[in-house]
């Protein structure tokens, strides 16, 4: 039997294909192509479970075919399902490094490698070493946007300044063009360029559907059917905030759905969304279209998005147009940039109307757009002494992921502590690498490192309960404090913010009024700096500010669920009026483009220092610009309609 029979043979009866394989190879030890038949037996003991004889087949191929790659990407991914991650990191390394003829084959295989390193380290927390293969790899092909989002990432995890540091090779603009909407939003205070840069990821990242189908409509007289889509139902900061709102739903109005495409757990978080939801389905396993098939099957009127563009998000089945109304909440800060999200649901702090044309999606408001579980158990508050935190020194603490905070930020943080003696900046620990630098950066600026202290991570209960050991918690910007925040005002402890344009940066100062401390929100970095050094040198009015906090948690805007609830009913019958009459809003994706384009052209690090004025005139000067060169159709952000005459061809030249 040649090759290719044996081969379609196998595929029609898979039940028997592992013996068919072993069979052939048993009797064609010396058929040149015996290495392939071989790699095929060893995909189909792997798809079967037996990863040991997979991993056996597959050594023996390497030592046949030294020069044949598929084997070692396979062998290295057998060996990382058997919990042989330092193996598997050998075995990718070897065929990286090798000597390999000067093919797209070899290298393809060869960068193939390097990703599956990077995957691996990264999830190990050994940052800096993915780092380095990830380098590796841009320099064999800098056209690799998911291995520029990973690397980007990496380095904002690592507090690694600047974030974008290009080579000659892969300079930083090409860098900048293909960060994430997510690690964008760590990056820069800079609206325009996240919507930008969203509507690109959404095209060239999830990509084009087929033509959708139109949606079905609600049968007359069934409640209307509410499907929630996240990866984190469970003890996570999304699952955490959306316990309580599906428990408080409106059940004799609405009927809700839950749709779980993340990590299987068996956590409390996940067992009381579970019971509260009347539907929960289970993505995992469904590809996107069986699992865009269900979500139609199930005739779900309004789909919400709890993931945006954050990991584990299914968005090529919101792609796909799932339900006749596309809702993006809570998940991800900022617009979606896509076709197919109607609404972002915000509040009048995050998204005023003058910051409406930062964003694709038609804006509805809630009184604070964040939800909050009232239920968390806390554990017992530890001392300052367990937490190893000294025991009279003012402590201003910041609990947010080390991705969050920006050399910017950082260096405002080193202010304060120089002119607040005796006090103690509380961090969120990061890797070993990470604190390291950070205590570093803090000697260069003047600041003792041991002043540094770092928070291990702990169990939800725990984290909550410390909170209490913390005088004053310092928001970073521009990704402000979000879930991190609500925790942190539960516990008592008041919030110093920097509100700015663009969405992650306007979330904490939403929520530090929603608590009732507006004199918490400043507006520029100097008066950000100027109030955490008075504030820190001033004890009672502190405490103050505390015990307003304390008193006002259970009648305040940002724990009330039920008024939550109740206005974000009323906004989902908005949603369904529109579509009743036909008024769907249009995602307004023009000139966008153009916008990127600027962008990329810019600092994007340093346009928080840019006031509002500013940046709208450096936007807006910069597409006359490129108007005069290729005319720009008007828009409604910042390339208004024409009210001058238009110039003829001949006039422009």
């Amino acid at each position: 039997m040649d090759i290719a029979a044996l081969l379609q043979k196998a595929a029609e009866d898979p039940a028997n294909a592992p013996d068919l394989f072993k069979n052939w190879i048993a009797g064609n030890a010396d058929h040149p192509a015996v290495h392939a038949v071989m790699f095929n037996y060893a995909v189909v003991l792997a798809d079967n479970g037996d990863l040991p004889a997979a991993a056996m087949v597959l050594r023996s191929i390497v030592r046949l075919v030294p020069s044949f790659g598929p084997a070692y990407i396979n062998l290295g991914g057998v060996l990382e399902r058997l919990g042989r991650r330092d193996q598997a990191l050998a075995v990718w390394a070897e065929i990286a490094n090798a000597p390999a003829p000067f093919t797209g084959e070899a290298l393809g295989h060869k960068i193939t490698a390097l990703k599956q390193m990077g995957r691996v380290l990264e999830s190990a927390n050994a940052d800096a070493a993915a780092e380095q293969v990830l380098r590796q790899s841009l320099e064999l092909n800098p056209d690799q946007p998911d291995a520029i989002q990973h690397l980007l990432a990496l380095r904002q995890r690592q507090c690694a300044w600047p974030a974008i540091s290009g080579t000659e090779r892969v300079p930083a603009q090409r860098l900048v063009a293909g960060i994430s909407p997510l690690s964008a939003a760590c990056l820069t205070d800079d609206p325009v360029f996240h919507l930008a840069n969203a509507a690109h990821y959404c095209r060239h990242g999830i990509g084009l559907p087929a033509a959708p189908r139109p949606a079905p409509r609600a049968a007359p007289g069934r409640r209307p059917r509410i499907g929630y889509v996240s990866s984190d139902l469970r003890d996570h900061a999304v699952g955490f905030a959306m316990t309580d709102v599906v428990e408080t739903h409106n059940r004799a109005e609405f009927e809700i759905f839950a749709y779980d495409c993340g990590i299987a757990t068996a956590d409390n978080t996940r067992a009381r969304i579970k019971a509260a939801a009347e539907h929960w389905t289970d993505l995992n396993g469904m590809d996107d279209q069986q699992a865009y098939a269900k979500i139609r099957e199930d005739g779900i009127d309004i789909l919400v998005d709890l993931n945006g563009y954050t990991k584990d998000a299914r968005t090529k089945v919101f792609a796909m147009r799932a339900a006749p109304v596309q809702v993006n909440w809570f998940g991800f800060p900022g617009t979606m940039g896509s076709p197919y999200h109607h609404y972002l649901i915000a509040d009048e702090t995050i998204v005023p109307p003058s910051h409406e044309i930062f964003y694709a999606e038609k804006i509805l408001r809630l009184p604070c757009y964040q939800p909050n579980d009232r239920k968390r158990p806390v554990a017992a508050t530890p001392t300052r002494a367990e937490a190893g935190l000294p025991e009279d020194a003012f402590v201003f603490c910041c609990l947010n992921g080390m991705q969050k905070i920006t050399a910017l930020t950082f260096q405002r943080w080193m202010i304060v502590l120089r002119h607040v003696p005796d006090s103690v900046l509380w961090l969120l620990a990061g890797t070993e690498d990470a604190n390291a630098r950070l205590r570093a950066k803090a000697a260069e600026l003047g600041v003792a490192p041991e002043r540094l202290i770092f928070a291990g991570k702990k169990p939800n209960p725990e984290h909550l309960a410390r909170y209490k050991l913390a005088d004053l918690f310092l928001d970073t910007f521009p990704y402000g404090a979000h879930t991190t925040a609500a925790d942190s005002l539960w516990m008592g402890v008041p919030i110093l913010t920097l509100m700015g344009r663009s969405f992650a940066a306007r979330v904490c100062a939403s929520l530090v009024r929603a608590a009732g401390l507006p004199e918490m929100v400043t507006s520029t970095p100097n008066e950000y700096v100027v109030r955490a050094i008075g504030l820190g040198n001033d004890r009672p009015r502190l405490a103050a500010l505390r015990q307003r906090l304390i008193e006002g948690r259970d009648t305040c805007t940002l724990f009330d669920t039920p008024k939550l609830i109740h206005a974000l009913e009323a906004r989902y019958r908005d949603m369904l009026a529109d579509l009743a009459r036909g008024a769907l809003p249009i995602p307004d994706l023009r000139n966008l483009d153009a916008y990127r384009e600027i962008a990329l052209d810019n600092d994007l690090a340093g346009m928080e220092l840019m006031d509002d004025a500013t940046y709208r005139a450096y936007y807006q000067q910069k597409l006359a610009g490129l108007d005069a060169i290729f005319p720009i159709q008007p828009d409604n952000r910042l390339w208004p309609a024409v009210t001058a005459p238009v110039y003829s061809r001949s006039a422009r030249a």
